[in-house]
């Protein structure tokens, strides 16, 4: 018989259960709000709330808008975001990950201390955050240096860079703690001038799953990981369990489910993003049962963040 299980500690993380709370909350008493970019990388659970009133709009929408509520999710926002809902009277409900604000909160006073250096001139020291470029977090903390950090995503980007300046490092929250220990690596191998400073701002609720994810992943036959195609933590846990299990498959619902993958199977894994509702794991659970006659879904313990 083949057992399914779903990996409890698999969904959503702290700062995305805060922001979908703020958002039901608001649509029970108003009918709508807006939203600043998608709530959640996962298009079932931006789509669950869309039919419940919540309006999805980008940067130029919202510059539009006038005397309206909007949320703010828990990537963060530079500060031209709240200098336009001033400008236009918009309402904003903050539901900024306490994580990613304490983050801002640091580069910005950091980037205040560099800028106000007596003499300092072009010889300021250098703000590199290791994140995705264009990434909702990453901006947001770009922002708070007046678009003056440089961003990384990996030991090539570095090549352009003087790295013999005074460097201030930081690290997108959601990014692998080898990654960034790579990257700390490779500066201090090439620095021959300038003093060198690193700061480990990864979110330990999301790092700390990534080897809970692996043993996850080593102990099952096939792993269907459920992640939406824009969470670059989707990626990177996918990576983690691929790594581990090269019967691993990625997939954004349980329409992409192919029978073949699961055939023989003796226990299927299925595990997700931090974006990755519960709900959605369950579909696809109840997908492989369905596929599978002889077959028996695990119960596992729910986070309370799901519905």
């Amino acid at each position: 018989m083949a057992k399914i299980e779903i990996d409890s500690g698999s969904g959503f993380c702290f700062g995305v259960t805060t922001a979908i709370s703020k958002a039901e909350e608001e649509l029970e008493r108003t009918g709508v709000l807006y939203c600043l970019g998608d709530i959640v990388h996962n298009a079932g659970e931006v789509e669950r709330l869309r039919k419940k009133g919540l309006i999805t709009v980008d940067h130029e929408e919202f510059a539009r808008l006038r005397n309206v509520k909007v949320l703010l999710r828990a990537h963060g926002e530079p500060p031209s975001t709240y200098e336009t809902a001033r400008r236009n009277n918009i309402e904003i409900i903050d539901a900024t990950c306490p994580v990613v604000l304490q983050l801002q909160k640091r580069i910005k006073e950091a980037y205040g201390k560099s800028a106000n250096a007596e003499g300092a001139g072009d010889r300021s020291p250098l703000i590199i955050i290791y994140g995705k470029p264009g990434h909702a977090e990453v901006n947001g903390l770009v922002g708070q240096t007046e678009g003056s950090a440089v961003v990384i995503q990996d030991k090539s980007d570095l090549d352009a860079l003087d790295l013999d300046r005074d460097i201030w490092l930081y690290s997108q929250t959601t990014k692998s703690i080898e990654g960034f220990q790579e990257i700390v690596a490779e500066i201090r191998s090439r620095k021959r001038g300038g003093t060198f400073q690193w700061f480990d701002t990864i979110c330990r609720q999301v790092a700390n799953r990534m080897p809970k994810m692996r043993e996850f992943a080593a102990s099952h036959d096939v792993i269907l990981f459920v992640s939406g195609a824009k969470s670059s933590n989707g990626k990177v846990l996918y990576a983690q369990c691929r790594e581990v299990n090269p019967r691993t498959y990625l997939i954004t619902d349980e329409t992409e489910l192919k029978p073949e993958w699961i055939a023989g199977a003796g226990s299927i894994g299925i595990c997700g993003a931090t974006s990755t509702p519960r709900w959605l794991m369950q579909r696809v659970a109840e997908a492989c049962h369905i596929g599978s006659e002889d077959s028996q879904i695990l119960t596992t313990k729910a986070p309370k963040d799901e519905r």
